[in-house]
């Protein structure tokens, strides 16, 4: 006990030098945790995101579909196969149809995309119902994104071109009935959604769709013959890629805030070794070893990623505690992350996060305290005691 007692009187008897010290390494631990803190909060919101709209439980796709090759898509459709009906008749699953087309916004040529989709269903979180026809006019759902770049208004009509399974060329007016608000943009950008049975009908695909998206809770069961089932992994793949790089990237910045405090430990263990010299000898000749003596050092150094893991948790808590309720804000340009990100970033922190940054910041704070105690075990206590350096 004498050792912790002797290393916590030195590291509070050095004041300012000590606090300063601490303060760097509180701010370093501080960013550690906020950074992973968002990219986490970052993933799991774009990840439920689309799974909420889009994903699903996961996609069953035609075995021509590639939604990176457009040229694909024309043959990218198949009659859905019995067990997959089964369970778009139990609810537990949605046909959904793909069309390439070419829309006509004031005179403007746009490309898009005929999505259809049945306006009962209940799988994923789309507003369908409002696809129910009740009048002549073809009901359209678009997003906000489509919205803005196609500068189109709710009661809108939009003149759409497609070519349907013949190769003939048709176009119809479609009535934007409803701009639905969502942070996923590839169910938003270019998209437009009428009902599944008007685009079978028209593209003269009865019957036929290009993926089946099954509900959250769904377990794969049974792979038909011409139908490939993604699950999250492979459909998330992207997303985890991105947020590992962004991660990489940002981790930057927080190891250059933690080289900063372990150059700070690292000079105040050598001007201490060098000041306390006579402090050394005189503990040696007491009959205290080399190695109680580096061990003391070595303690001290450490202390300070402990009591600045502690101070940044009395200044920090309140400020990640109101970014997690309140959010990050994210500007107009957010979508250019490539993510669902919404209009809001909600980190998350864990205690497993909180406690492996801790013993991060404990674990380079003694390394780099124990380096300069080396040369301790070179030091003689009769030089020490008269003033000489190692």
């Amino acid at each position: 006990m004498i050792i912790p007692k002797l290393a916590i009187r030195n590291l509070l008897g050095a004041g300012v030098r000590t606090w300063l010290n601490v303060i760097v390494l509180s701010i370093a631990f501080f960013a550690i945790v906020f950074m992973q803190g968002l990219y986490i909060g970052m993933n799991e919101q774009a990840r439920d995101a689309l799974i909420d709209t889009y994903y699903g439980g996961g996609q069953y796709w035609q075995k021509n579909y590639d939604p990176f090759d457009p040229f694909a898509l024309e043959d990218s459709h198949a009659p859905v196969p019995g067990e997959l009906q089964q369970l778009v008749d139990a609810g537990q699953a949605t046909p959904i149809l793909m069309v390439q087309a070419t829309s006509f916004p004031s005179g403007r040529i746009v490309p898009a995309m005929l999505i259809g989709i049945s306006p009962e269903q209940q799988v994923i979180n789309i507003p369908a119902d409002v696809l129910k026809r009740e009048s002549d006019a073809i009901p359209a759902l678009i997003g906000t994104r489509m919205a803005k770049s196609a500068r189109l208004n709710s009661g809108d009509y939009l003149t759409i071109r497609w070519r349907d399974a013949n190769g003939t060329y048709d176009a119809a007016d479609v009535q934007i009935v409803h701009i639905m608000q969502t942070t996923v943009e590839v169910i938003d950008a270019g998209k437009v959604w009428i009902p599944l049975e008007t685009l079978q009908q028209v593209a003269s695909m009865p019957n036929e769709a290009t993926i089946v998206v099954t509900a959250k809770n769904y377990t794969q069961a049974t792979t038909p013959e011409g139908w490939n089932f993604k699950n999250h992994d492979f459909l998330l793949a992207d997303l985890k890629a991105l947020v590992k790089q962004k991660t990489v990237g940002a981790s930057i910045l927080y190891v250059m805030l933690l080289f900063l405090g372990m150059l700070a430990i690292f000079d105040t263990q050598v001007l201490s070794i060098f000041r306390r010299q006579k402090e050394i000898g005189t503990l040696i000749a007491l009959g205290m070893t080399r190695s109680k003596v580096i061990r003391l050092f070595t303690l001290e150094g450490a202390l300070h990623g402990l009591l600045a893991a502690v101070v940044g948790f009395m200044w920090g808590s309140p400020l990640l505690w109101l970014m997690a309720k309140n959010g990050w804000p994210m500007p107009e340009y957010g979508d250019d992350f490539g993510m669902a990100l919404g209009e809001a970033i909600y980190p998350m922190y864990t205690g497993g996060l909180i406690l492996g940054t801790t013993i991060l910041v404990l674990f380079a704070v003694t390394i780099v305290s124990f380096l300069p105690t080396r040369r301790i075990a070179k030091l003689r206590p009769t030089d020490a005691l008269r003033g000489k350096r190692a």
